[in-house]
């Protein structure tokens, strides 16, 4: 293709910030949305897969997450907040959505309910770097109350701030430090109690 043709919407400068994506996405620019998705595409889905208990279903919630920013852009108002922390409450509500659906296919019996992180990508270890520690982290994640998991995934995965969790969660910056601490102990026990076993069990022999 001829430089000199191509539309002025598509030779972005490589550096706008997500509000004037989001803008332009809204024009109807698609080099914006693509831009988007280079950049938070991997957030979004580490986050799904964590939230999710397994890389299954992120895939196509993070496509629906960008299919609900090409068709709702012009709702994003920068006025009541950053593009971030809307990005992710789109995200966030949606992964939701389909673990409510998991539960009723549950309940129907057509879904196991053994969910399992497929992905062993040495760059989603967001959590901790021992291979050791992220399986224990994994699985203690998979346990923990929904709207713990939730936070501290939206605090270490999307590296939101407290104030912005709330507004994507929708409760108080109080509620979300409590959450945090609460998770944030949970996993740190259970770090804890497996390294006292495997100091023990090193004991023994």
């Amino acid at each position: 293709m001829n430089p000199a043709r191509v539309p002025e919407a598509a030779r972005l400068p490589e550096r706008l910030d997500d509000e004037e994506l989001l803008a332009r996405v809204a024009a109807g620019e698609q080099p914006a949305l693509r831009q988007l998705i280079e950049r938070h595409g991997r957030g979004l889905q580490i986050f799904a897969a964590r939230f999710l208990g397994g890389s299954h279903d992120a895939e196509d919630v993070v496509q629906d997450v960008f299919f609900s920013i090409w068709n709702n852009a012009k709702r994003f108002d920068r006025a009541k907040g950053r593009a971030t922390t809307w990005i992710y409450r789109i995200a966030a509500n949606r992964c939701i959505d389909v673990r409510r659906w998991r539960r009723f296919r549950m309940f129907l019996g057509f879904e196991d309910t053994d969910d399992v992180f497929a992905s062993e990508d040495p760059q989603a270890d967001i959590l901790v770097g021992a291979r050791q520690e992220l399986a224990i982290v994994r699985t203690g994640l998979d346990k923990l109350p929904e709207r713990q998991r939730m936070a501290l995934l939206l605090r270490a995965v999307a590296d939101l701030d407290v104030p912005a969790i709330a507004e994507v969660m929708g409760t108080s910056a109080g509620s979300v430090e409590q959450l945090l601490v609460r998770a944030r102990r949970t996993l740190r026990a259970r770090l804890a109690t497996a390294d006292n076993e495997s100091q023990e069990e090193g004991v023994s022999r």
